[in-house]
């Protein structure tokens, strides 16, 4: 589930700012690992990527999947309500 949202740019020399509300947990000069997956990119601490990489890699592949059955048009609008009714069964 999604736990917040933001929007950030990045500049002419490729830095990204991640916003203050978006860093919480995370500490100056942790080491985070970047997972490319289509046209997005997954962020991730390095630190709990080495105790679950498995998990992660199926959750990377899992997500590929899911944004190309998206492209595809293989996906139904529902409402707010029925999507997370949806949700609770997970």
């Amino acid at each position: 589930m999604i736990d917040d949202i933001a929007i950030t740019k990045m500049s002419s020399k490729g830095q990204i700012v991640i916003p203050l509300d978006m860093r919480k947990g995370y500490k100056k000069g942790e080491k985070l690992i970047l997972i490319r997956v289509g046209n997005n990119i997954i962020l991730k601490k390095a630190s709990t990527l080495n105790k679950r990489l498995l998990d992660d890699l199926i959750f990377a592949k899992r997500t590929e999947e899911a944004y190309k059955r998206h492209e595809r048009g293989e996906y139904k609008i529902v409402s707010a309500e029925k999507f997370l009714k949806m949700l609770e069964k997970w």
